[in-house]
C-alpha cells in the first residue's frame, strides 16, 4: 500500500499497524491535520518508531485544490500531534513532489492499494493526472465522509478540508473502501486500552500513551459523552490487513460540494429504489473494536 496522510494522532497509529501487517511501498503527506511541514515532519518520526525509516516519504499539496487551508490545531495541538516528546526524526524527505511519486510507484506496482487518511488533494491530483491508476490499483481505501459529520453538521474533516478533490476520488470509477466517522466512533481510546498501548513496549509505549492521553482529553472535552478519541485512521489500514473484522454495505456515495451549510458531506444512498445510484463505494459500517485495538497493541510490541 501506498499511505497518504496528514499526522495527526490517529494517523500514527495508522503507520504504526501497516508497518507490521502490510508492505508499505512509500508514504506521501498533505496539509490537513497539521501544516504540510508539520504532517511531514510528524511522518518522518513515526517511521522512526516503527523501524520504517527506508520507508520512501514525499510531501504534497500544501492546500487544497480550491478552498483556503484550515488545519485542526484544537484536536491535535500545534504540532499536529501533541502529547509526547520525540527524538527529531533520523531521516529526510525523499522529495517533495508526493504526485508523481504515488503515479510511479502505483504503476510499478499494479495491485497496490492507496491509502490516503487526511485530505485527498493529492490522490485527486494523482488521478487527474493518471486516469489511468484506476485500472492499475487495487483501490482506495479512505479515512474520511460518514453517515454524519464533525467538522460540520453533515461534513467529516477530511473531506470538508476539500470537497472538490474528494468528489473527484469518489466519481473517478476506482473501487473506494470508506471508514467513514459512523464507524471509526466504534473504535475508541478509552481509559483501558491506552494503558495496553502504554504496557505494549518499554519505549514506545509510554510516548504513544502521550498521544492518545491529549487526543482523548481534546476529543472529550469538546463532545458530551466521548469516552475517548476515536481511532480514525487505522481503520483504513485494517480494513486492508483485517477485513474480516468489519461489516460492509455497497452504497453509490457522492460528496457535495456546492451546499451553504451541508458542503463536504459524503451523501450516501440508502434508498431501495431502483433508481438509486449504483454502487461506487464500500462503506464500512460494523468494527470488532475489540479485536481491532488487540492488532493495534500487536504492532505496537512490534517497533524495535
Amino acid at each position: 500500500m501506498i499511505i497518504d496522510c496528514d499526522p495527526g494522532h490517529d494517523d500514527a497509529f495508522a503507520l504504526i499497524v501497516a508497518s507490521k501487517f502490510a508492505e508499505i511501498l512509500g508514504v506521501t503527506t498533505v496539509a490537513g491535520n497539521a501544516p504540510l511541514d508539520l504532517t511531514t515532519k510528524n511522518a518522518r518520526i513515526i517511521l522512526d518508531i516503527c523501524g520504517a525509516a527506508g520507508v520512501q516519504l514525499h510531501s504534497g499539496a500544501n492546500r487544497p485544490l480550491v478552498a483556503e487551508p484550515i488545519h485542526a490545531a484544537y484536536i491535535h495541538g500545534e504540532s499536529g500531534m501533541d502529547g509526547a516528546t520525540f527524538s527529531p526524526p533520523s531521516r529526510p524527505v525523499d522529495g517533495t513532489d508526493a504526485v508523481h511519486f504515488i503515479i510511479d510507484t502505483a504503476r510499478s506496482n499494479p495491485g497496490a492499494w492507496l491509502v490516503p487518511t487526511g485530505p485527498l488533494t493529492n490522490i485527486a491530483l494523482a488521478l487527474r493526472v493518471a486516469p489511468d491508476l484506476v485500472s492499475t490499483i487495487s483501490g482506495i481505501s479512505l479515512m474520511g465522509g460518514g453517515r454524519f459529520g464533525n467538522r460540520t453538521a453533515s461534513a467529516e474533516f477530511n473531506i470538508w478540508c476539500d470537497p472538490e478533490a474528494a468528489s473527484a476520488v469518489f466519481d473517478s470509477g476506482a473501487k473506494i473502501v470508506m471508514s467513514g466517522l459512523h464507524l471509526t466512533h466504534q473504535i475508541m481510546a478509552t481509559s483501558a486500552r491506552i494503558e495496553m498501548v502504554r504496557n505494549a513496549h518499554a519505549t514506545v509505549g509510554p510516548k504513544l500513551a502521550g498521544l492518545l492521553e491529549f487526543f482523548s482529553k481534546t476529543y472529550k472535552s469538546l463532545h458530551d459523552d466521548f469516552e475517548g478519541a476515536p481511532l480514525h485512521d487505522v481503520c483504513a489500514v485494517l480494513a486492508l490487513t483485517h477485513p474480516q473484522l468489519f461489516g460492509a454495505s455497497e452504497r453509490h456515495v457522492a460528496v457535495e460540494i456546492d451546499g451553504a451549510i451541508t458542503r463536504g458531506m459524503t451523501v450516501i444512498d440508502d434508498r431501495h429504489v431502483i433508481a438509486r445510484g449504483k454502487a461506487n463505494t464500500r462503506v464500512l459500517e460494523t468494527i470488532d473494536s475489540d479485536a481491532a485495538f488487540s492488532a493495534i497493541v500487536e504492532a505496537i510490541k512490534a517497533c524495535p
